[in-house]
């Protein structure tokens, strides 16, 4: 595991710096620490604007291949680049799901026709994607899934028929990446296909979820008929649950120190606030300030272990504890800021739902153990995958 930087890193880390503080301005310094997790609904077109800003700066694809587009910079100089990003309160990258999860996932599983038609919409600012994994009976048990496809010959076109839930900024995107069974009576990880499909359609139509939050960033998706080419499957039929899996992988990637960084300046905002209210004065309190500083340093510590291996979406068996180590400290820290709040915890600054940002904060990190697999699922993850005890009795 490599812990500290090279000259060459640091150098490289104060160009990042240089240009975040000379294009955070103007027309996006309003943009600075928006558009986080509990605030992604906010000034959508502004941050689409800043995805074709950072394009033309040569920020997006750093650890892609040059030959798709990429800089293929090294994973160090990558993680300095999300360290400074979220360090200088760069806004919530609209282009995450692009760039980050179905980006590579093309590089490694998809054609060269596919690759040149979507890796530039992602490398320039200008395609937006969503992520079509979770339905109503199949959150965390994706494998449960029941959204079809089948292949129309008449047309030449897969036809899609079923529901996605929690689909974060799906009004906001151009396509959508859907896990759907296209081998009817398969069950379970068998008979799945990986599909890109287009969101403006009539078959496509996108309801928004309003959480405790007041907020509406999620939604769900009912597909009814929709239409997308042959040519937008990635990889076989049947071949979706490999192909999903290692997307999942990449999502465990180098952002996972960006996600860090904000947590950084989350829990930063607590202490300042304790300082200067009084909080930090209670001895617990100071106590769970020093033991939230030092899980998030046990956090950045795993996640520097975990990408020391292989970035091909496989995971290690340390990156599998990572979802269960984040969101349950993420989760204290948001008990921890209302407690250093006080009484203000509990009254908002005027109507109709006008939350501060740590009341926001707390509310959020309400689901963090839930969404993108909940605990419970992740400790069955971590003790038959990685360490190979007896699998849970299944119900059949």
């Amino acid at each position: 595991m490599k812990i500290g930087f090279s000259a060459e890193d640091e150098a490289f880390r104060q160009e990042v710096a240089d240009w975040l503080a000379e294009h955070l301005r103007g027309p996006f310094e309003s943009l600075r620490f928006r558009g986080g997790p509990g605030d992604e609904h906010m000034f959508p077109e502004e941050r689409k604007a800043w995805e074709r800003e950072l394009a033309r700066g040569g920020w997006i694809g750093l650890g892609w291949p040059s030959a798709y587009g990429g800089r293929a910079l090294s994973i160090s100089q990558q993680v300095i680049f999300y360290e400074e990003y979220a360090r200088a309160g760069g806004p919530g990258r609209m282009g995450h799901i692009g760039e980050g999860l179905i980006g590579p996932t093309l590089v490694a599983f998809g054609s060269d026709e596919q690759r040149a038609r979507f890796l530039p919409g992602i490398l320039e600012g200008r395609e937006f994607w969503c992520q079509g994994y979770s339905e109503p009976g199949a959150g965390s048990d994706l494998a449960a899934v029941k959204t079809r496809a089948h292949f129309d010959e008449a047309l030449g076109k897969w036809l899609i028929n079923g529901q996605k839930v929690w689909t974060s900024l799906a009004h906001e995107s151009d396509w959508c990446f859907v896990l759907a069974r296209t081998e009817p009576e398969s069950r379970g990880h068998h008979g799945l296909s990986f599909l890109l499909v287009p969101m403006d359609q009539p078959g496509v139509s996108v309801q928004p979820i309003q959480q405790i939050t007041g907020t509406s960033e999620f939604n769900e998706v009912f597909f009814d008929d929709a239409q997308t080419d042959a040519s937008c499957m990635i990889g076989a039929p049947g071949d979706g649950w490999k192909i999903a899996m290692a997307l999942l992988g990449f999502e465990r990637g180098v952002s996972t120190l960006g996600q860090q960084m904000q947590f950084h300046n989350e829990l930063d905002e607590v202490i300042r606030l304790a300082r200067s209210n009084g909080a930090a004065t209670d001895p617990l309190i100071r106590q769970r300030l020093a033991q939230a500083w030092a899980g998030l340093r046990v956090l950045r510590y795993n996640s520097l272990r975990m990408l020391s291996g292989p970035q091909d979406g496989s995971l290690r068996r340390e990156a599998t504890i990572y979802k269960l180590a984040w969101s349950t400290w993420h989760a204290e820290l948001g008990k921890l800021a209302m407690d250093v709040l006080g009484p203000q915890a509990e009254i908002l600054d005027g109507g109709p739902y006008a939350l501060s940002r740590l009341q926001s904060l707390f509310l959020f990190t309400r689901a963090d153990t839930i969404y993108g697999g909940s605990n419970e699922i992740q400790r069955n993850i971590i003790a038959e995958r990685a360490l190979g005890m007896p699998r849970e009795p299944r119900v059949q």
